[in-house]
C-alpha cells in the first residue's frame, strides 16, 4: 500500500463504479441487449455482482429491462445526458482554442466550415492581424459545395451516391482558370484528396490565393467539418507548405479527438 502522502493516480478509484461503466460500455457496442448471463461472461464478473450493479442502474434510469426476455439495454437517462453534452459542447466551442493556436503558429487566416444544406458554410474564421488582406469568406458565408479547399475536403468523404446527387443539383462551375469543371476530373480529384487525408488547393477559388485543409471527424468516424488555412500563393515556399500541412492535420486530429473520434490504426488490430 502507498502512504497517504503519495498520489498514485488511483487514490480515489472506485471499482464498483468502474464495473457499472463496463456494463454500459458492453451494451453500447454491437450488442444492444444482453442477458444477465451474457453480461457476467463478457465482463468476467459473478452473476450476483452484475445483478446488483444492474439493479442500481435500473433504478437511476441508465438501464432498462425487457419484461419478457429479461435482457438489459441502455435506458433513456443515457439519452438525456447525451443531449446535455450536445447542447453544451458545440463544434465551434471545441474547435475555438485549437484554431487560435493554429493561427498563432502559422500567422495565416484560419477557417472552420461544415457542409450544410449542400453548401459550404463558414462557422468560424480567424484573420491574420498582420495581413492587410482580408478574405471575402466570413462567418456565415455560404459557398457552393465544391468551393475551394473546404469544399474539396467536405465532399471527398461523402458516399459516392451523395457526391453524384450534389453535383447533379449544383453542376461544377469555374471561379478561376484553375477551377475543375469536368465531373470525372473532379471525382478523381476527390479520390486523391481522401486518399492523402488533406488538400493543398492552388487558386481554384480565388486568383492568387491558395490553402491547405483537413477533415474533422466525430465519434462515429463521420467527417463533420473542415479546418482550412488560407494564404497568398506567392507568400509560401515549399518548406513552409509542409509545415502548414503538418500543423493543419495536427489541429484537426486534436479537434476530432475531443469529439470522440478514435483513429483506426490497423483493421487487423
Amino acid at each position: 500500500m502507498k502512504s497517504n502522502g503519495e498520489d498514485t493516480g488511483k487514490s480515489f478509484y472506485n471499482r464498483s463504479l468502474e464495473r457499472a461503466l463496463q456494463i454500459l460500455n458492453a451494451l453500447s457496442d454491437e450488442r444492444p441487449t444482453l442477458s444477465l448471463a451474457q453480461l457476467s461472461e463478457t465482463l468476467n464478473l459473478s452473476r450476483a455482482t452484475v445483478l446488483r450493479l444492474c439493479s442500481t442502474l435500473l433504478d437511476f434510469g441508465f438501464l432498462r429491462q425487457d419484461p419478457m426476455s429479461k435482457h438489459y439495454s441502455l435506458g433513456l437517462r443515457i439519452l438525456d445526458l447525451a443531449k446535455s453534452v450536445s447542447d453544451s459542447f458545440s463544434l465551434t466551442k471545441i474547435a475555438s482554442s485549437h484554431l487560435k493556436i493554429l493561427q498563432v503558429k502559422l500567422g495565416k487566416t484560419v477557417f472552420l466550415s461544415v457542409l450544410d444544406q449542400d453548401e459550404v458554410l463558414y462557422i468560424d474564421k480567424l484573420d491574420d492581424p498582420k495581413n492587410p488582406i482580408s478574405f471575402t469568406s466570413k462567418i456565415g458565408t455560404r459557398r457552393p459545395p465544391y468551393y475551394g479547399m473546404m469544399g474539396s475536403i467536405l465532399m471527398a468523404y461523402l458516399p459516392h451516391g451523395e457526391i453524384k446527387r450534389i453535383l447533379h443539383k449544383q453542376p461544377l462551375k469555374a471561379f478561376t482558370q484553375k477551377s475543375i469543371t469536368k465531373k470525372q476530373e473532379f471525382l478523381k480529384w476527390l479520390g486523391k484528396v481522401r486518399l492523402q487525408g488533406y488538400v493543398i488547393d492552388t487558386e481554384t477559388a480565388l486568383e492568387g490565393i491558395s490553402g491547405v485543409a483537413a477533415p474533422v471527424f466525430d465519434y462515429t468516424g463521420k467527417v463533420v467539418a473542415a479546418v482550412g488555412v488560407g494564404f497568398i500563393s506567392s507568400s509560401v515556399k515549399e518548406e513552409e507548405m509542409a509545415k502548414i500541412v503538418e500543423e493543419t492535420i495536427r489541429t484537426t486530429s486534436a479537434i476530432s479527438k475531443e469529439l470522440g473520434y478514435k483513429e483506426k490504426k490497423n483493421e487487423s488490430t
